[in-house]
C-alpha cells in the first residue's frame, strides 16, 4: 500500500509520519487487504486546532474518507482513521462482495463525464448579479477533469456515498439506463431521485400511421 502523509501550513515530523504510517497499515490488514493507497493531509484550523483528512482507495473504484479535527494531531488523525476503520467494518462484506463481482465482470459499463471546478472564492455574487452583465453570463471554470459515473444499484450508490463521506452520489442505474442520484436529507433520510420513474405512468407514444 502507498502512503502519503502532507501537511498544509503544518510541519510533519519523523514521529507524526511513522505513527500516521503503522495505524494505516494495521487498518488494512484487518479489515481490508484490497486498499492500493492512503493519504493523509494535516492542516490548520485558527491558531490552535488541527484538522485531519483521511482517505482510503480500496481496490479501483472506492474512496473511504474521513475528517477530523483536534488541538493535538495525533488526536485529530487518531479520529479521523477510527472512522474510516468504522465504515471499513460497517461495509466489509458488501465490499467484499463489490470486488468479487467486478472481477467476474470486468466490463462494468460507466459513463465518461467532465468534472468542473467553478469559482467562488472572491466573488462576490449579489454585487455581479446587480452589474450589467447578460443574464446568459458562464461561471470561471478553474479546473476540469474527466471522470466515470459508474453503473451500480442504489444500495451500491447509498454504500459509496456513506464510504466517501459525501452529501450525494450520481450513478447510472442499470435497470433502468439512466442517471439517478441518491442524497443525504436534512431529516437524515436518504433522498432517491430516478428521472425513469417519470414517465412510468405515460402512455407510450406510436408513430402516426
Amino acid at each position: 500500500m502507498q502512503v502519503s502523509v502532507k501537511g498544509q501550513h503544518v510541519d510533519v515530523g519523523e514521529s507524526l509520519r511513522k505513527h500516521v504510517e503503522e495505524k494505516l497499515e494495521v487498518i488494512k490488514s484487518k479489515f481490508f487487504n484490497r486498499v492500493t493507497d492512503a493519504s493523509v493531509t494535516f492542516g490548520r484550523e485558527g491558531h490552535h486546532l488541527f484538522r485531519v483528512h483521511t482517505i482510503f482507495h480500496v481496490g479501483q473504484d472506492v474512496k473511504v474518507q474521513a475528517t477530523a479535527e483536534s488541538t493535538d494531531p495525533y488526536v485529530a488523525f487518531d479520529e479521523s482513521a477510527e472512522r474510516v476503520s468504522k465504515q471499513l467494518r460497517k461495509y466489509k462484506n458488501r465490499l467484499r462482495d463489490h470486488h468479487e463481482r467486478l472481477e467476474k465482470s470486468p466490463e462494468a459499463s460507466f459513463i465518461l463525464a467532465r468534472d468542473y471546478i467553478l469559482q467562488t472564492q472572491g466573488v462576490d455574487i449579489e454585487s455581479e448579479a446587480s452589474e450589467a452583465e447578460p443574464a446568459h453570463a458562464e461561471p470561471i471554470i478553474v479546473a476540469e477533469l474527466t471522470t466515470n459515473i459508474q453503473a451500480m444499484s442504489v444500495s451500491e450508490a447509498v454504500m459509496r456515498m456513506d464510504l466517501a463521506d459525501q452529501n450525494f452520489m450520481l450513478f447510472k442505474n442499470p435497470k433502468t439506463d439512466t442517471l439517478n442520484i441518491v442524497y443525504r436529507r436534512p431529516d437524515g433520510n436518504i433522498g432517491w431521485i430516478d428521472p425513469s420513474l417519470a414517465d412510468a405512468g405515460r402512455p407510450k407514444k406510436t408513430k402516426a400511421a
